[in-house]
C-alpha cells in the first residue's frame, strides 16, 4: 500500500512541476527529493548532493559533449551541406526523398556514439536546418529524427548492452552481434514508414532537385567523402581497440575541425559559436541526467521497481504473456527512469523469472533494449524528446505526437522478434 501511495504522490508532483514550467532536470530532482523525504528514512540532502556530483563528474559521459560539439561543427560549416549533396541523388528516387537522410544518418552515427541523445543531437544539428530549408514538413523532419535516433541504444557499440551483459553475465561481444540485425531491421522499418507516408501525401514532399544518370550520381557522391572519412575514422578507432568511446569522440571533434579548415569553412566566429552551442545543449542534457540519477536513487530506496518486478513474477504467466507484461512494464517504467537505471534496478528480479520461463537471456537483452528505446520518445521523461525540445523549441506533447509512428514501429519490431527470434540469435550463434 505504501508503494501505491508513493507512486501516486510522485506522479502528481511530477505533473505539477512540469505543468508549472519548471526545467525538466530540476523537476526530476524535485520529485526525487520529495520521494526520499516523505517515503524513506534516508536523508535527502546528502543523497542528492552525492548523486548529482557523481553524475556530473562521470568520465563515461565525456563522450556525449564531444559528439555534440562534433555535430555543432558540422552544422556550422558546409560539411553537412556536402553530405546532403552526396546523399540526395541516391534517396531522391525513394518516396520521401531527403527525409531518409535522417534514418541513414542516425543509423550510421549510432555505430559511432552508442548514445541516443548524442545521435539525436548530432544528426539533428546537421539535418534539421537542411530539411527545413528545402521545405519538408516540420512534423516529418522532427519525427524522422526522434524515432531513428533511438538506434543509438541498440546498434553496437552500446553502453546499455554492456550494462545488461554485466548484469546477466553474458558475452558482451555476442550481445553486440545480436544487436546488429535488429538494428538494421528497425532502420528499414523507419524508412518504410517514410515511404508509406510519402505515397499517401505526395503533395507534401518537395520535388527532387534534378534527375541524374548513374554516372552523375557516383560523381556527385564525392561530396560524401569528407563525412564518410570522418565517421569511418571514429568507428575504426573504436572497433580496432585504438580508442575508447570518449577518445573516439575527441578524434571526431579534431577530424571535424581539420576537415572544416581544409575546406575553408572554419572561421574563428564559427569555432566560438560551435563551442558555445555545444555547451548550451550539453548543459541542458547534463542537468536532466543529474536529475534522473537522483530520481533513480530515490525510487531504488522506495523500492518501486523491485516491487513491480516481483509482482509480475508472482503472476505465473505463459512465456508469451510474460513477455507482453514485461514489455508493458518496461515501457511504463521507462517513462520515469533512464534505460540504464531501469536495467540495474530490475535485472536481479527479472532475469531469474525469464530464465525459469525458458526464454533466452541473449534474446531478452535485445527485447529489453528496444523497449527502453520506446521510452526515449514517450512523455513525461522521454529523453530524446527533451533533446529535440532544446533544438526546436517545440512542446513535448507535439514532439511525442510526431514521434508516435516510430513508437508503434518499435512495438511491431518486438512482435516480429518474438515470432522470429533467429533475427537476434543467428549472428552470435555463428561467431
Amino acid at each position: 500500500m505504501n508503494e501505491i501511495t508513493a507512486s501516486i504522490a510522485l506522479i502528481v508532483v511530477l505533473l505539477l512541476l512540469l505543468g508549472g514550467g519548471v526545467w525538466v532536470g530540476l523537476t526530476l530532482a524535485g520529485v526525487a527529493w520529495f520521494g526520499m523525504e516523505f517515503f524513506t528514512a534516508r536523508a535527502a540532502g546528502d543523497a542528492m548532493a552525492m548523486t548529482i556530483w557523481g553524475s556530473a563528474s562521470s568520465w563515461t559521459l565525456t563522450a556525449l559533449p564531444l559528439f555534440v560539439w562534433m555535430g555543432e561543427i558540422l552544422y556550422r560549416t558546409n560539411l553537412s551541406e556536402s553530405m546532403f549533396r552526396g546523399l540526395a541523388p541516391w534517396v531522391n528516387a525513394l518516396p520521401g526523398r531527403l527525409l531518409h537522410t535522417n534514418v541513414i544518418g542516425c543509423t550510421i552515427f549510432a555505430a559511432v556514439s552508442g548514445s541516443s541523445a548524442a545521435t539525436c543531437a548530432t544528426v539533428g544539428k546537421m539535418n534539421v536546418p537542411e530539411l527545413r530549408k528545402r521545405g519538408y514538413p516540420e512534423n516529418m523532419v522532427i519525427g524522422s529524427l526522434g524515432g531513428p535516433a533511438t538506434l543509438g541504444l541498440l546498434i553496437p557499440p552500446s553502453i546499455i548492452l554492456i550494462v545488461y551483459g554485466v548484469s546477466a553475465e553474458l558475452s558482451i561481444s555476442k550481445l553486440f552481434m545480436a544487436g546488429v540485425l535488429p538494428g538494421i531491421m528497425l532502420a528499414l522499418m523507419f524508412s518504410g514508414w517514410i515511404v508509406v507516408w510519402a505515397l499517401m501525401n505526395p503533395d507534401k514532399v518537395p520535388k527532387a532537385d534534378s534527375t541524374m544518370s548513374f554516372k552523375q550520381k557516383v560523381y556527385e557522391s564525392r561530396h560524401l567523402i569528407p563525412v564518410v572519412l570522418l565517421i569511418s575514422g571514429v568507428i575504426a578507432s573504436i572497433y580496432s581497440g585504438i580508442a575508447t568511446a570518449t577518445e573516439a569522440a575527441g578524434i571526431g571533434v579534431m577530424g571535424a575541425l581539420i576537415l572544416s579548415a581544409l575546406q575553408g569553412a572554419l572561421s574563428w566566429k564559427n569555432f566560438k559559436e560551435s563551442l558555445f552551442g555545444a555547451t548550451r545543449l550539453y548543459c541542458m542534457i547534463a542537468l536532466i541526467l543529474a536529475g534522473a540519477a537522483f530520481m533513480t536513487l530515490s525510487m531504488g530506496y522506495i523500492g518501486l521497481p523491485r516491487q513491480l518486478a516481483e509482482y509480475v513474477g508472482s503472476l505465473n504467466l505463459s512465456p508469451a504473456m510474460l513477455i507482453a507484461v514485461l514489455g508493458l512494464f518496461y515501457i511504463l517504467i521507462g517513462c520515469f527512469l533512464d534505460g540504464i537505471s531501469t536495467i540495474v534496478l530490475t535485472s536481479g528480479v527479472v532475469l531469474p523469472i525469464i530464465q525459469a520461463a525458458g526464454i533466452d537471456p541473449l534474446w531478452f537483452g535485445i527485447f529489453l533494449v528496444i523497449t527502453v528505446e520506446t521510452a526515449q520518445i514517450t512523455p513525461p521523461v522521454g529523453f530524446n524528446l527533451f533533446v529535440l525540445q532544446g533544438m526546436t523549441g517545440k512542446q513535448i506533447t507535439y514532439l511525442a505526437r510526431v514521434c508516435a509512428p516510430y513508437f508503434l514501429l518499435m512495438v511491431l519490431a518486438l512482435v516480429i522478434l518474438w515470432f522470429f527470434p533467429q533475427i537476434v540469435t543467428v549472428l552470435p550463434n555463428n561467431m
